[in-house]
């Protein structure tokens, strides 16, 4: 069901009206005598959209359970003005509120900011988005990580078939828009309906992977793995008989969740988890990140090569298996750092 601006609005102003009656100390027992315990205060700037779908009830009342109170941050006030934060969460688009957040970091080092704007950046371009992927060359007795072949294109449709020819990219190829702030994506047949793709954009071999990808949510170190279904695998017959592009609105809203499908093992088995603790652990540090979540595929025909075709950084936490309990206990040991 769409909600409309009016129930969305409604919605924030009831979960803010929820934390404004909340103290900002809580007295909790441990024993005797009563010891005052601090909360853990997470200021917020989210989209409607994104503060409805984390936000949801759940997580808000286990947070208050654990003493984490979430404040929203008005985005009319300056942001030094509010608080105090012990931990900043945040998903706005613009370098206005990137250099904002950046004037905050350098001014209140000892605030968690998730994630530092500049790191964020990195995976908003898709051009440079999984450079840390190709760079690390995984492969270990679990597996091989990789990424597909690609190409950018950043203007001019009728140069695109000529550019594919130079670079050697084979059909069918998947296009995204060069910025991933859309998940939309198409699939191209053949080589003259490149021309229709609107730059600027990156091409990517389509890898038959089965028609299952997995979506690998990380949460400072906790990992979780969730399965997808995905685009079908091309044969070359289909490839020879089909022509024209393709347009979806995104790679796993194709159908619902692959979780309870009966899957062949070949397919749905899941990645073996040493193989994605190590590439979690590794991106977190190259990418600068804490909070993101990798789409991985399983070439198809294969036991264990893998590809990384997206990253996405704080992605819908609120269809991850109890990210509620995850997230808050995250929160926590933020704090255990200082």
């Amino acid at each position: 069901m769409r909600m409309g601006g009016e129930n969305v609005v409604g919605y924030e102003r009831e979960v803010e009206e929820e934390e404004e009656e909340r103290e900002m100390e809580m007295v909790v027992a441990h024993g005797s005598p009563q010891q005052q315990m601090k909360l853990v205060v997470v200021g917020y700037a989210l989209t409607s959209k994104k503060t409805k779908s984390f936000l949801q009830p759940k997580l808000v009342g286990l947070a208050r359970n654990k003493g984490i109170l979430f404040v929203a941050i008005d985005q009319s006030r300056p942001l030094s003005d509010q608080g105090p934060f012990d931990i900043v969460l945040h998903k706005l688009s613009g370098s206005k509120w990137s250099r904002i957040l950046e004037d905050y970091r350098q001014t209140h080092p000892h605030v968690a900011v998730l994630d530092p704007p500049d790191a964020i950046q990195q995976v908003y371009n898709r051009q440079y988005m999984l450079e840390d992927v190709a760079d690390l060359n995984l492969s270990d007795s679990y597996g091989k990580v990789g990424v597909p072949r690609q190409l950018v294109i950043e203007k001019d449709p009728s140069s695109i078939s000529d550019a594919v020819d130079k670079a050697g990219l084979s059909l069918p190829l998947v296009a995204k828009p060069l910025v991933a702030k859309s998940h939309e994506l198409s699939l191209a047949y053949d080589m003259a309906s490149l021309q229709k793709l609107e730059p600027p954009l990156v091409l990517q071999e389509f890898i038959n992977h089965g028609g299952v990808l997995f979506k690998v949510f990380i949460v400072g170190e906790a990992v979780k793995v969730v399965r997808r279904f995905s685009l079908p695998d091309v044969s070359k017959r289909e490839l020879s008989n089909n022509a024209g592009v393709f347009h979806f609105p995104r790679v796993s809203c194709v159908a619902a969740s692959a979780e309870e499908a009966d899957l062949d093992p070949s397919v749905g088995e899941l990645p073996p988890w040493p193989l994605l603790e190590r590439l979690a652990r590794e991106l977190r540090r190259r990418l600068g990140l804490r909070l993101f979540n990798l789409d991985i595929i399983r070439e198809h025909g294969t036991k264990d090569h893998y590809y990384v075709i997206d990253i996405n950084y704080f992605p819908g936490y609120g269809k991850m298996p109890e990210y509620e309990h995850i997230f808050t206990d995250f929160l926590l040991s933020l704090m255990k750092q200082k």
